[in-house]
């Protein structure tokens, strides 16, 4: 057996569970053939994570039939053993977690490693193990560091493969249309707004709806164009939305949606142009969505949901990255081992200006 150090949901009374992440000796079978051993290195706080100590929309102790769950699907690694099969990757090679957890039998995930795949063990862990198509080793010539990379895993990944299907998607009506007319409008966190680079990288011009002053410097610096939705009315917000999203895009409306929050899923629709996509590849709130299907038929919108990714969609991303600096900005300040409560407290207050928030493990 291997023990280690590691930030656990454990379970509790199923009426009263408890909403908190609690530091723990954590002990794990050797390593097979087929698995390496890596330890952590750097990770980045996901949205999941927050859902999971918050057991909603799932309790993952009594989904996983677990007694405690260690997650975390976002980091960097360094490899400690490998498995007596694996030939191609070796000790000390660093690499960031590809999180597919039980994919299906094209390749695609259906459970989601340090989330809810049964027996995994996520980066809030001194020390884990990983199948070899759950590491994805970093080039040499990359110069990005570590943290970035942490940030970029899961994040980035997830942009790649549903943006994909996204431009794709839109091509398919659109054959004639120049991109540099069309606009790509979204919100949500670090992946709708890696989704926003990579639309600006192929001409379109984009958007970004937002109320943090941080981030909307940060999106200037990119050459993304933001709508502060601090200055909407509660009374009008919806209006208010509506007429900012149409003023900014000459009044055609968005080409491509992007919405990883989902609560205001029906305003997102109301500016969503003819022959158009929205996208989503997560939420933050409100998972079910009435739709009037004769509208959208008659509108010719394609609606798009992605779960993270293929592996060979993140070697694609990884490389793309390296040839195109596409990065995500990390802050200054990363979170010690001993401060992941703090993380998520700060999270789940809203307090963090940073997309992506880093912590340190080993």
């Amino acid at each position: 057996m291997i023990t280690t150090e590691a930030w656990a949901i454990k379970r509790q009374d199923v009426e009263f569970p408890s909403k908190k992440i609690t530091l723990v000796e954590f002990s794990f079978s050797e390593i097979t053939d087929e698995e390496i051993l890596v330890e952590p290195l750097f990770g980045c706080w996901e949205g999941n994570m927050e859902h999971a100590v918050n057991r909603s929309p799932i309790d993952l102790c009594v989904q996983r039939n677990e007694d405690q769950v260690v997650i975390g699907n976002a980091g960097v690694v360094r490899i400690l053993q490998v498995g007596n099969s694996i030939k191609d990757v070796y000790e000390g090679d660093v690499g960031i977690l590809f999180c597919n957890g039980v994919p299906d039998e094209y390749g695609y995930p259906k459970l989601i490693f340090g989330y809810d795949a049964p027996n995994t063990i996520g980066v809030l862990s001194k020390k884990t193990k990983l199948k070899r198509n759950q590491f994805i080793p970093i080039s040499s010539n990359s110069q990005a560091p570590l943290p970035q990379w942490a940030a970029f895993s899961l994040r980035y990944i997830t942009a790649w493969a549903n943006w994909r299907v996204a431009f794709n998607s839109w091509r398919l009506q659109n054959q004639d249309v120049d991109p540099g007319s069309a606009y790509a409008v979204a919100w949500g966190g670090g992946v709708s707004l890696a989704e926003l680079e990579l639309a600006k990288n192929q001409g379109f011009k984009t958007i970004m709806i937002t109320s943090m002053p941080e981030r909307i410097a940060l999106l200037a610096k990119k050459g993304i164009k933001s709508i502060d939705r601090s200055t909407f009315s509660k009374e009008n917000y919806e209006q208010d939305l509506i007429s900012s999203v149409m003023a900014h895009t000459d009044g055609k409306g968005a080409n491509i949606f992007i919405d990883n929050i989902g609560s205001s899923f029906q305003s997102t629709l109301k500016v969503l142009a003819r022959q158009g996509v929205i996208t989503t590849s997560g939420w933050r709130s409100n998972m079910i969505f009435p739709l009037i299907r004769s509208s959208e038929c008659i509108n010719r919108h394609t609606h798009i949901f992605t779960h993270y990714a293929h592996y060979q969609e993140g070697l694609n991303a990884v490389e793309y990255a390296i040839q195109n600096d596409w990065f995500p900005v990390v802050p200054e300040k990363i979170y010690g081992w001993e401060e992941i409560p703090q993380l998520l407290e700060d999270y789940s207050k809203g307090e963090l200006k940073n997309y992506f928030p880093i912590f340190a493990v080993n």
